[in-house]
């Protein structure tokens, strides 16, 4: 896996949100046929992942279970936008200031939002571009709120 620039937000290989030491695009070139399975979004979609739920829980040693890992990856309303379809955002009645997210931002979507599905045991999602809620510099610490 490929660490980005906050810690403990991990993301497969072959995606960056920055440029990395030329350690880590020997890696990635290495996973270069994996990176290419990915889904080119079609229309006004937005192409997300999910980054990687923290291994231990908040000020604690004790390490989460793979199922309780899973579900709050699963549950998470934090994304992370892998690339713009090619019509995102290019309704100027609906989107006049421009658009909401690029590519390389961490976004805020509702629970569960999108089109889920897995390639290599991650999860990706496919949004609507209207689906953005906010855009975060450093997501950690927003956690979903349980009811």
């Amino acid at each position: 896996m490929t660490r980005i620039s906050q810690p403990e937000l991990i993301l497969p290989p072959g995606i960056r949100r920055i440029d990395t030491s030329a350690d880590d695009k020997a890696e990635d070139a290495a996973n270069e046929p994996q990176s290419r399975l990915l889904p080119k979004p079609s229309g006004f979609h937005v192409m997300c992942t999910i980054p990687k739920a923290k291994a231990s829980f908040e000020d604690s040693v004790l390490i989460k279970a793979a199922k309780t890992m899973q579900d709050e990856e699963a549950a998470t309303t934090v994304l992370f936008v892998l690339s713009l379809g090619p019509d995102a955002y290019s309704d100027k009645g609906r989107f006049p200031s421009g658009p909401w997210c690029k590519e390389g931002d961490f976004i805020v979507v509702r629970t569960y939002a999108g089109t889920r599905f897995k390639i290599f045991g991650q999860e990706f999602r496919i949004i609507n571009d209207d689906q953005v809620e906010a855009v975060v510099d450093d997501p950690r610490g927003i956690l979903r709120v349980q009811a």
